[in-house]
């Protein structure tokens, strides 16, 4: 079950909000809000599609809020969706960031608050879809600017990098 400190821009408390639209007569606001705009409409036009997909859609809100937040931070918009804000006022016109290595780290960042400010390298290779040499050398390199610590894991002893500021 997802918590309200979701790691992306999209907040199961919103989507709930928007959901109520529907008593109105404005199904499918929370489809729009959480990057369905096609269905949303569809909602919108047919009262929920006639009350049954609105039903369905509270039951399964919380996973549909993941999978919206997911997509973002594939399309590498980082944890709290402030680079697609960025983007969408062309203050960023070379894409996310303009360098690959700096997206990396960005994936990475945020899959460390997803894991208890805590990663190692096969979560990093998980998040960033990099081999574990590339992942290795940029966690190494943020370890050696002062941006990550470097410690074992308790229980199996692995090297994980610790990313203090995110407590």
């Amino acid at each position: 079950m997802m918590n309200d400190k979701s790691s992306g821009p999209y907040s199961k408390n919103s989507a709930v909000l928007l959901w109520f639209a529907w008593i109105f007569g404005f199904g499918g606001v929370h489809r729009i809000y959480l990057g369905k705009p096609v269905t949303g409409v569809l909602y919108l036009l047919t009262w929920g599609l006639f009350g049954v997909g609105q039903v369905l859609d509270l039951v399964r809100l919380g996973g549909m809020v993941e999978r919206a937040n997911a997509k973002e931070l594939r399309a590498g918009r980082g944890p709290h969706g402030l680079l697609a804000k960025q983007n969408s006022i062309g203050l960023l016109p070379q894409g996310p960031t303009g360098d690959p290595e700096e997206l990396a780290r960005l994936k990475l960042l945020a899959a460390a608050a997803k894991h208890g400010n805590a990663l190692s390298v096969t979560q990093g290779v998980m998040a960033t879809g990099k081999t574990f040499k590339e992942v290795e050398k940029l966690l190494d390199q943020m370890a050696k600017s002062g941006y990550v610590g470097i410690d074992n894991d308790p229980t199996t002893g692995a090297v994980v990098y610790t990313f203090g500021e995110l407590s």
